[in-house]
C-alpha cells in the first residue's frame, strides 16, 4: 500500500509537464490561439527571449476578450493576464496543490532558480500522486508564508500526527512528515527573513550559506513540540571582511530564531543556535572546531559533538557546504577510536530502562513523574547514541536511526535478527511516545517523555521490555568494542 505521507515528500518538477506551450512577446493572438490546439491544452505561457515568464493567455481569456471582439493580430501582451502565480521546480508538490486549490487554478507555470519557464503544473497530475483523504491536512499545512498562517501549519500538524497514528501509520513514518513540515518552515521562515533585510538595506546574504538543523529534526525524528537546534554553515570569505559579513549573519540569525519561537519552535534552552557564535561559523572555522573537539575530548567537546554529528541541511543554494563539513566528520571521526570510546564513556549512564529482573526502572526523584518510565532517556536515547557510535566508526554518513541500522546490518555489522529486533524496538518506542504525546497535548497536559506502565496492556509491557532487551544487547556491543570492557 502507498504510503499516505509519501505525498508530502514530491517535488513540482517530478509531476510538471515540461515543454508547456509558449509563445514570446509580440506575438499575435491569432497564433497565441493557435498553440492551444493540442488536446487538454487550456493555456499559453507568454516569455520574453530568456525564457522569462511575462503573462498567460487562457481559454476564458480567448472567450471573454479575444473572440468577436479583437482582430487576429492584435498583439497577445494587450490580452494576456500579466499577474501570473508560479512555483519553483524545487517546492514540495504539496505546497503546488494547496496554492492550486486554494485559487481555484488548473495550470501553475513551474520555474527554475533563474525564474525562466521550465514546466508546467497540471492540477489533474499533481492530484494524481495525492489520496482524497490527504486533501484537508494539505489545505491545513499550506497557508500562505505570513506568521499567522505557519502557526495555523504548527497547530494542524499535531492533529495531522494524530490521524495518521489512527489510520495505523507508523510512528517513523509520522516523526519524518512532522520533521519535513518544520524543516519546511524553517526554509519559508528563512525566506521571509532575507527578504526584510533586503527591504531594510541590509541586501542579500554576502556570501553564500547553509542552515542546518541538529538533533532530533537532523535526524528526520520529531515528536511533537520539539525546540529549536540550528546553526549555519557559512562559505568563506576574505579576514578584513569578518565584521561587515557576520554582522549580516548575526542579524539574520536573530531575527530567524526569534521568529521561529513566534511561529510555534521554541528557543532552545541550551542556546544551540545560531544566534550563539558557537553554531554560527564559516566552513573553515566548522573544520576547525570540530578538530579541537577530537583533539580535546572533554565533556563539553562530547556534549557538543552528540549534539551536532546527526545535522541535515533545511536551506541553502549552495548544498556542497553541507556535503563538505559531513564528510569532514566522517572522515575525522571514523578513525580517531579515542574519541569514539571517550563519547561512549560520556553516555555511559544512558542505561536502559530495566531492572536486574526485568522489572521496568521508574521516576523515583521527580514526585510528579514518580512511577512513570522516561522512554527517550531509558530506552530511545540509548539506541539512538548506539547506531550513532556505529555509524560513526563504520564511515556511515546516514543520520536517521532507522536508515544507520540497515547501513549497519548491510556492512554486516549486525545480523538480521539484530537489524529486525532493533527496527521493531525503534517503532514500538516512538509509537509509544507519539501517542502518549499527542493525548497529553488534547488534555493541555506537558508535553514530555514519561509514560506509566499501568497504562499499558500485559501484550505491550512484554513487548516494551523486548524492545529493552534488543536496545541493551547493541549497548553491551558498543562497549565492548569501543572500550574493551566486557562488562
Amino acid at each position: 500500500m502507498r504510503s499516505q505521507t509519501a505525498i508530502f515528500n514530491k517535488l513540482v518538477r517530478d509531476f510538471m509537464r515540461e515543454r508547456p506551450p509558449m509563445v514570446l512577446s509580440g506575438a499575435t493572438c491569432a497564433e497565441a490561439i493557435q498553440q492551444m490546439s493540442g488536446d487538454h491544452i487550456s493555456s499559453v505561457l507568454v516569455t520574453d527571449s530568456n525564457g522569462r515568464l511575462l503573462g498567460i493567455l487562457t481559454k476564458q481569456d480567448v472567450t471573454r476578450r479575444i473572440a468577436f471582439r479583437v482582430p487576429p493580430e492584435t498583439p497577445v501582451d494587450q490580452i494576456m493576464t500579466r499577474r501570473v502565480l508560479t512555483i519553483p521546480a524545487g517546492e514540495y508538490l504539496y505546497h503546488a496543490i494547496g496554492r492550486m486549490r486554494r485559487y481555484n487554478l488548473r495550470h501553475l507555470p513551474v520555474l527554475d532558480e533563474h525564474r525562466a519557464v521550465i514546466g508546467i503544473l497540471d492540477m489533474h497530475d499533481a492530484l494524481s500522486a495525492a489520496s482524497a483523504q490527504m486533501m484537508q491536512q494539505i489545505d491545513l499545512i499550506t497557508h500562505e508564508g505570513t506568521l499567522e498562517g505557519l502557526r495555523k501549519v504548527k497547530t494542524a500538524q499535531v492533529e495531522l500526527a494524530a490521524e495518521l497514528l489512527d489510520d495505523g501509520l507508523p510512528a517513523p513514518e509520522i516523526q519524518a512528515l512532522l520533521t519535513h513540515i518544520n524543516n519546511d518552515i524553517y526554509r519559508r521562515v528563512t525566506d521571509m527573513c532575507i527578504a526584510s533585510l533586503v527591504s531594510e538595506g541590509w541586501g542579500h546574504p554576502p556570501v553564500e550559506f547553509s542552515i542546518i538543523v541538529m538533533g532530533s529534526g537532523g535526524r528526520g525524528e520529531n515528536f511533537i513540540g520539539p525546540d529549536q537546534d540550528n546553526g549555519f554553515i557559512i562559505d568563506d570569505y576574505p579576514d578584513e571582511e569578518h565584521n561587515r559579513i557576520d554582522s549580516y549573519f548575526m542579524e539574520l540569525a536573530s531575527r530567524l530564531v526569534t521568529t521561529l519561537d513566534t511561529v510555534g519552535l521554541p528557543l532552545c534552552r541550551g542556546y544551540c543556535m545560531a544566534i550563539n557564535p558557537m553554531w554560527r561559523k564559516t566552513l573553515s572555522q566548522w573544520f576547525r572546531q570540530l578538530d579541537g573537539w577530537g583533539r580535546k575530548r572533554n565533556r563539553i567537546a562530547l556534549q557538543l559533538s552528540d549534539i551536532f554529528f546527526d545535522f541535515q541541511p533545511v536551506w541553502g543554494h549552495h548544498p556542497d557546504l553541507a556535503r563538505r563539513l559531513r564528510s569532514h566528520v566522517t572522515t575525522v571521526f571514523r578513525e580517531d577510536r579515542a574519541f569514539l570510546r571517550a563519547m561512549y564513556e560520556e553516555t555511559s549512564d544512558h542505561n536502559v530502562g530495566l531492572g536486574l529482573f526485568g522489572g521496568f526502572v521508574t521516576e523515583k526523584e521527580n514526585a510528579y513523574y514518580r512511577g512513570q518510565i522516561n522512554l527517550k532517556h531509558h530506552a530511545l536515547l540509548p539506541l539512538v547514541e548506539s547506531a550513532r557510535l556505529f555509524s560513526l566508526r563504520e564511515g556511515i554518513e546516514q543520520t536517521g536511526t532507522l536508515a544507520r541500522i540497515d547501513a549497519l546490518h548491510d556492512l554486516g555489522i549486525l545480523n538480521t535478527t539484530e537489524r529486525e529486533d532493533l527496527r521493531s524496538a525503534f517503532v514500538q518506542i516512538t509509537n509509544l511516545l507519539l501517542s502518549q504525546q499527542i493525548a497529553d497535548f488534547r488534555i493541555g497536559r506537558k508535553i514530555t517523555y514519561f509514560i506509566h506502565p499501568d497504562s499499558l496492556s500485559k501484550r505491550v509491557k512484554e513487548h516494551l521490555a523486548d524492545a529493552m532487551k534488543a536496545i541493551d544487547r547493541v549497548r553491551d556491543r558498543v562497549r565492548t568494542e569501543l572500550t574493551g570492557n566486557l562488562g
